[in-house]
């Protein structure tokens, strides 16, 4: 059958008997059955997918009442009329009127026919184009615009992904977990999940932690949530300034009081700290976003000071990067020197492997792990088994410390690209280039005389998306201004030389 899931058509006769030339006149245009003075309802029967003829017609009309296409009080041809049209049974067309009839959708009036019932909620007709419309609208507006380069970017090579090994692990999984599979998990976590994680903070950061203290969640912004319901709603929280926007959007959202600190050459301000009087306060001391600024260990004995000062005081340390520090040994982490039991340490997988491994765990200190069994051990685990087994696999053999070797490699190799780039161009002799050892990104200080909004609005009309410090505080006219975030690890470099010069002619 011809047309959409709805259009018109001439009269049965013609359309028995002139099926070719029906096509063509279906095709390009409505046509009126000029015999019967109204329009005749044609749907495509061939896309009923395996569902029964009446079903599928009964879908169809009511479809088309709720979307306004048919309105109130029209009349329906008659079900010997559809039928013949349709070249189904009269039967059929009966059992989908009577389906419509007994929801209220239609309603037989005696010698007359079949009339279609006002339904709550019924659009103008075209309504719902306009409506897929304005959707269509919000979701072009959410995607993402095609740059020529992007200096903000994260990103994972395809090439440098392990696809053969997690494959692999993933069907040793498969055949050796079906039941546990299956299984509730934990809410805390996979154990096997919790096992690998914890040796790998002994090995990796120095940290001596239990599974038992471990909670694995879909991502830091999940884990987020739950700290929040953990600590208590009427805490005070204490946020870099400059730092990452999404920490401040995720508390704010939760409704909790959020202070801003400032930040100094070593990082957070103690002083500043004790002046906004929070409960709770999240860094990142081994790498800030967006600053790249490596707290020192006197400022880190100085927050943790601060924190062991007064009960209920807390220490979120993110620790969002720290695995691709390019000198040195990795920082230790605030977790490895506390003895008050004040830090709860964070990380996710999203930067060692793809940001779309949702997978990131928090280190609860004893006396707070107990407390989220208690008051939180309902909540199910927001991971996967499936996921679980198989990162767990992916660590605990080996192949996490060998990805990570291999990606640092790689990233070291692609910001000493970028970074020679930018010096042989001599548009950028004047800049200065800070905080490139540590972690994926650097600060660019740019010589320009324009205003960084100016120059983030010229960039994207030439297809360039950059980021600016001062976007970064919350008064941006306070900020650094003229610096440029460069994350490299999701950038083009096939498009760097011509992408350097498009910025040159910004700035």
């Amino acid at each position: 059958m011809i047309g959409g899931p709805f259009s018109y058509v001439y009269n049965y006769r013609f359309f028995q008997y002139n099926k070719s030339e029906h096509m063509k006149i279906a095709v390009y245009g409505k046509i009126f059955n000029t015999r019967r003075k109204r329009w005749m309802l044609t749907y495509d029967l061939d896309k009923r997918n395996g569902r029964a003829l009446y079903e599928y017609l009964y879908q169809c009309i009511k479809e088309d009442i709720l979307n306004g296409r048919l309105i109130t009080g029209e009349k329906l041809p008659s079900k010997r009329a559809l039928a013949r049209h349709l070249q189904v049974s009269v039967i059929t067309v009966e059992n989908a009127y009577g389906q419509l009839i007994v929801e209220g959708y239609i309603q037989p009036v005696e010698k007359k026919g079949y009339f279609v019932r006002p339904v709550e909620g019924n659009v103008k007709k075209g309504g719902r184009g306009k409506e897929q419309a304005y959707l269509h609208e919000i979701v072009k507006s959410h995607q993402k615009p095609d740059w020529f380069l992007d200096f903000t970017a994260n990103g994972v090579n395809p090439e440098y992904f392990p696809f053969s090994v997690w494959s692999r692990l993933m069907r040793k999984v498969l055949t050796e977990q079906e039941k546990g599979l299956l299984e509730k998990v934990d809410c805390q976590g996979e154990p096997k999940l919790r096992k690998a994680i914890a040796d790998y903070l002994y090995h990796f950061r120095g940290m001596d932690v239990a599974p038992e203290q471990i909670v694995v969640g879909a991502g830091a912004e999940h884990l987020y949530g739950l700290l929040i319901q953990l600590l208590g709603f009427q805490k005070i929280y204490a946020l870099e300034d400059p730092g990452y926007r999404k920490i401040g959007q995720i508390y704010k959202r939760y409704g909790v009081d959020c202070r801003y600190v400032n930040l100094d050459s070593d990082g957070l301000s103690v002083e500043g700290l004790s002046q906004s009087r929070p409960d709770v306060v999240h860094i990142c001391p081994s790498h800030h976003y967006p600053t790249g600024i490596v707290m020192p260990i006197k400022r880190r004995q100085e927050i943790l000071k601060w924190a062991g000062g007064e009960k209920g005081r807390y220490i979120i340390e993110d620790d969002y990067d720290s695995e691709f520090r390019f000198t040195g040994r990795p920082i230790e982490s605030l977790e490895g020197i506390d003895h008050w039991g004040k830090v709860i340490y964070m990380n996710t997988f999203s930067k060692t492997i793809a940001p779309s491994i949702r997978v990131g765990y928090m280190v609860l200190p004893p006396h707070l792990m107990e407390k989220y069994q208690r008051e939180m051990g309902f909540y199910a685990c927001a991971v996967p088994s499936f996921e679980q087994h198989t990162l767990a696999a992916f660590i605990s053999q080996g192949y996490f410390e060998q990805h990570l070797n291999r990606m640092r490699n790689y990233y070291r190799s692609k910001r000493d690209q970028v970074v020679e780039a930018l010096k042989k161009n001599p548009a950028f002799a004047g800049s200065v280039i800070r905080e490139a050892d540590a972690g994926l990104h650097f600060l660019l200080e740019v010589q320009t005389r324009k205003e960084d909004p100016k120059l983030v609005e010229e960039c994207r009309k030439r297809g360039l998306k950059i980021a600016c410090l001062s976007q970064f505080y919350q008064n941006p006219h306070a900020g650094r201004k003229h610096t440029l975030l460069i994350n490299y690890s999701g950038l083009d470099c096939s498009r760097l030389e011509q992408g350097l010069e498009l910025l040159q002619s910004v700035l």
